[in-house]
């Protein structure tokens, strides 16, 4: 047996050339494996050719950067943040302690925990003039687009956040956008529901503040549900990061051109803002209470396979395994059920998960529920409005956006990110004047 060399040999039938290529190992546990991209350009037919490139759509095969953040094996249905199971974190940490180990590496001592908590907490106040922005959308406009507009908005307010290249610059505005996410959405909803705003606490938690800025009319006693609150924060933990997605790849190339992190950040949350990622949960909710009832479920599944209708909350694009984050969300459920009672809603999700899980057309295409497929109904019952599911998603994947935007920065393989394409457009033309055109 020959010793294994960690190399490829590519061929080119065109020209008979052959080229051999380094093979990149990840690290343990998956030791996912790749090529780097450019040496395929050496693959020409002649000295003037741009050379072989590859053809992705969607980065369904790409990888775009080494990270040391999240570790996800969809096919077993594993999920870790820094090496620690989410499992884990969602049971035993809290939100801001799991944005810790997100941004900083580590899970924090006592002391440092303590002290970054304040930290984040201090700073959830907002300038009063971005109120009044706030104030200039229309009633019944999205609160996700509310979101996104402010966050962005606070760049303005933070010229020096643009000094992405000072550490210490860069992780004050860190914790500044952190801090201000849960105002900004509960803003958005009470200009929504043409209701007072309610300035954040400093006696509150996290979840507890948004709780409280959201809910709170008046009732200067108010105190958020602690199973609520709880309930909330792990729900933030389960969302805080998920690798390479459509939003965390949104954050990082907007972040290769150097912007702020305001920016960037604005641009992960209209990604998140579209239907086959942020809203998904809002899809789910729409969807069940489309269909009904129990009894139409099995009408409902047998248009889905004839593709008359969308499974919202099923099937991932790398979880092929049963999403671990929505086994934890099925507890989280009952919590928060047994202080409001049953979903009406959650009868005809469960009957759906059951013909799912018994069907061949879903088990042999892997479409397993989603994190997607019962949180919305969590964040329903506790009172939330369906628009504002997505912003609650927002809230919670910011510490990843936070973590992966610096990850990005401080990688001294990244440039600002430029994809190639393969173009299919006409060759070389003249322009024709107007009156020469056909059709005069």
């Amino acid at each position: 047996m020959t010793d294994r060399k960690d190399t490829l040999t590519i061929r080119d039938n065109r020209t008979g050339k052959a080229i051999e290529i380094p093979i990149q190992y990840g690290t343990y546990p998956d030791r996912s494996a790749g090529i780097p991209a450019g040496e395929l350009r050496k693959l020409k037919v002649s000295e003037d050719d741009f050379g072989l490139m590859c053809y992705d759509p969607a980065f369904s095969n790409t990888a775009s950067c080494r990270s040391r953040i999240t570790f996800l094996d969809g096919e077993r249905g594993i999920l870790r943040y820094r090496g620690y199971p989410i499992e884990e974190l969602a049971t035993h940490s809290t939100f801001l302690e799991t944005a810790y180990l997100l941004i900083h590496g580590e899970l924090p001592s006592r002391a440092e925990l303590k002290a970054w908590t304040g930290d984040v907490l201090s700073h959830a106040f907002i300038h009063e003039n971005l109120k009044k922005f706030i104030d200039g959308f229309r009633h019944d406009a999205h609160p996700m687009g509310i979101l996104v507009g402010t966050v962005a908005g606070l760049s303005t307010f933070y010229p020096e956040a643009k000094k992405i290249r000072d550490p210490a610059e860069r992780r004050r505005h860190m914790v500044r956008v952190l801090a201000k996410m849960p105002t900004l959405a509960a803003f958005a909803y009470r200009h929504a529901a043409g209701l007072p705003y309610v300035y954040p606490g400093d006696d509150l938690s996290y979840a507890g503040n948004l709780l409280n800025m959201m809910f709170n009319v008046g009732d200067h006693g108010y105190r958020p549900d602690p199973v609520f609150e709880r309930v909330l924060d792990s729900l933030f933990v389960l969302h805080a990061d998920n690798e390479q997605n459509c939003s965390t790849t949104a954050v990082r190339g907007i972040g290769s051109s150097h912007a702020d992190p305001y920016s960037a950040i604005a641009g992960g949350c209209a990604a998140l803002y579209g239907q086959l990622q942020g809203s998904a949960d809002e899809g789910v909710v729409r969807m069940l209470t489309q269909i009904g009832s129990r009894d139409r479920v099995p009408d409902f599944i047998r248009r889905v396979k004839t593709g008359e209708e969308l499974l919202w909350g099923f099937g991932h694009r790398v979880y092929r395994n049963y999403d671990p984050r929505a086994k934890i969300v099925r507890k989280l459920a009952d919590e928060v059920f047994e202080v409001t009672g049953k979903n009406p809603l959650l009868d005809i999700a469960l009957e759906i998960e059951r013909l799912a899980l018994n069907d061949d057309y879903f088990v042999s295409r892997r479409l397993f529920p989603t994190v997607h497929f019962y949180s919305g109904l969590i964040y329903q019952s506790m009172g939330f409005p369906v628009s504002m599911i997505p912003v609650l998603f927002a809230i919670g994947r910011t510490p990843g956006w936070l973590a992966q935007w610096e990850e990005m920065l401080t990688d001294a393989e990244q440039k600002i990110a430029r994809p190639r394409q393969v173009y299919t457009g006409p060759d070389q033309r003249s322009y024709v004047p107007i009156g020469e055109r056909r059709g005069g």
